[in-house]
């Protein structure tokens, strides 16, 4: 299922927080949002899993404005781990997981085996199932956070919205992340700071900046000592991974001089040709 950002624009108390963006999703890809702290990333995803009404554009699915279908159908086809995702309730880890179904039941339906079978699956990806019994309340973060992973596995999307999905997680469960969504074979966009994971888990990736677009593609075109510079107000070094190929950074730790910090507008004069939108 393809997805599409068509000029979308996001405003809220009178501040327009996204500016026209225009980002694609082909169907079965990667796509990783990236940009500092502020930039409109999570602003964005919100009009995907339709917590927030664009104020102009549109978001599409093969096509088709999320804004004329009903909730449920929409929730039948995407499915989103949110940065303010919580599980306080004391329900055990397959209780949490098994929520994940509620948009293909009706009313009050009980999950049959299939179904049952199917939350036995999504936490053995996300490693979850040694927890099944346990109160979500009683988890670490990082297990808390595999758990929500789980959940909107079990929602079986055709497109999955992840909003920062490494946070919590040590370094082997961000790899394992990484991988699965590399082998699920559905439609991912995907929010990180992360950037060498960006650079190894993505197909292309789109760099915001204040809400705007400044930047997309392949990271080896996005991902530029010049780019990141003006992005984010480091200085870098590209290299490559010895046994992937895979673009990687190495940062200077050592002070720089910087005319620009993070957040600000790049000089577009500065942005490599073939990364512009």
């Amino acid at each position: 299922m393809d997805l599409r950002l068509d000029a979308l624009c996001v405003d809220i108390d009178g501040a327009r927080l996204v500016h026209e963006l225009d980002i694609d999703v082909p169907s079965g890809k990667v796509v990783g949002l990236l940009g500092p702290n502020g930039s409109g990333k999570s602003t964005a995803l919100r009009c995907v899993y339709r917590a927030l009404r664009p104020s102009a554009g549109a978001v599409l699915l093969d096509g088709t404005d999320l804004a004329g279908l009903a909730l449920r159908d929409s929730a039948r086809s995407i499915a989103a781990m949110t940065q303010d995702s919580h599980a306080e309730l004391d329900f055990t880890v397959e209780e949490i997981v098994a929520l994940g179904r509620a948009p293909h039941l009706r009313d009050s339906q009980a999950l049959g085996a299939e179904e049952h079978e199917l939350c036995r699956w999504a936490m053995e990806q996300t490693e979850v199932g040694h927890l099944a019994d346990r109160s979500v309340l009683t988890l670490s973060g990082g297990e808390r956070q595999r758990v929500l992973i789980a959940r909107a596995l079990v929602q079986q999307p055709r497109v999955l919205v992840l909003d920062e999905p490494t946070n919590h997680l040590d370094i082997r469960h961000q790899v394992d992340l990484a991988a699965l969504l590399r082998r699920l074979g559905v439609t991912v966009v995907v929010a990180l700071h992360d950037l060498n994971l960006a650079a190894a888990a993505c197909d292309a990736l789109a760099v915001l900046s204040r809400g705007r677009l400044v930047a997309t593609g392949t990271p080896h075109e996005v991902l530029t000592p010049e780019l990141v510079h003006q992005v984010f107000g480091v200085q870098a070094s590209i290299v490559r991974h010895p046994r992937t190929g895979a673009t990687q950074l190495l940062y200077d730790l050592s002070p720089v001089e910087a005319v620009e910090g993070p957040g600000t507008d790049p000089d577009p004069a500065a942005v490599p040709e073939g990364s512009r939108p």
